[in-house]
């Protein structure tokens, strides 16, 4: 119960920051910025229980330098070369305070963990950003966020259900094919009926969401998405296993912390933006 509610709050929240006006269009960014500190800082903690102690505060202030470079040149965060080059000077920052300013028999660990952490959460998160700020921005993140919450749905009922066949039993023991399975349709018939959704709202010239390609298309591209995000999902349930907990952290009450709330984000949105990337260059 404590799971639905948290989403029945969430949801309409997310979605109003999706389909905010140009104007308003950095609030969502604002939100995502956030949720990347949050889920920063709770990934550090699970480096902490492993002996680890990176500069936390320093880390997270490098993660809100990436969106907040988003925010004042839009235009150039999707270029590759200047994503690449804000990237690399973070982490060459971070290098060498962990060197310099960190206890030196800690400085290789703090190093990996507070550039990996700068990669896992913020260049991953900074691609959801870049999705919305295209012409049809806010049709593809709904799009993805349909796959990733109607996929984790239909894994959990159906693996409830009828899940017999562990999927990873060293990463997650709850997780099952069957459910896998139900997660990727699960996902398809929410794509079907979003498309359908879409060309209705159309007929009504009411053109808030917009999927221009053939019907194949999206539901091809929801698979592949829909199996990113459960890929993202088993390597945050690895990453706590490998830290001995249960959960990122207890701020949302029924899904743990935001990095649990997230993890199939993290490996969805980049996989969704480089398709598109490719679809349209190709």
């Amino acid at each position: 119960m404590k799971r639905v509610l948290t989403a029945f709050v969430l949801v309409p929240v997310v979605l109003v920051l999706v389909f905010l006006g140009p104007k308003w269009q950095w609030l969502f960014s604002l939100a995502v910025a956030a949720v990347a500190a949050l889920a920063g800082w709770e990934y550090l903690s699970l480096v902490a229980q492993r002996g680890t102690h990176p500069p936390r505060l320093i880390v997270v202030l490098a993660l809100l330098v990436l969106f907040v470079a988003g925010a004042q040149w839009p235009d150039w965060m999707p270029d590759w070369e200047f994503k690449a080059s804000l990237f690399s000077a973070l982490c060459l920052i971070l290098l060498l305070f962990c060197v310099f300013f960190r206890p030196l028999e800690e400085a290789l660990a703090d190093t990996s963990a507070s550039i990996f952490c700068l990669f896992y959460i913020g260049l991953t998160l900074l691609s959801l950003v870049n999705l919305h700020e295209q012409p049809d921005g806010r049709s593809l993140v709904v799009f993805l966020f349909c796959v990733v919450w109607a996929g984790d749905t239909a894994a959990y009922y159906v693996g409830r259900a009828w899940g017999r066949h562990k999927l990873a039993p060293a990463l997650s023991p709850g997780k099952t094919w069957e459910g896998a399975v139900g997660s990727v349709a699960g996902s398809l018939l929410a794509v079907w009926g979003l498309l359908e959704l879409a060309t209705q709202l159309q007929a009504h010239d009411f053109a808030v969401l917009s999927y221009p390609e053939e019907t194949w298309y999206w539901l091809l591209l929801a698979a592949v998405v829909n199996v990113a995000a459960q890929a993202g999902d088993l390597a945050e349930s690895g990453l706590k296993r490998s830290a001995g907990v249960k959960d990122s952290g207890s701020l949302l009450p029924g899904h743990g912390g935001v990095l649990d709330r997230i993890d199939a984000v993290l490996v969805a949105a980049p996989v969704l933006w480089y398709a598109q990337v490719l679809h349209r260059r190709f």
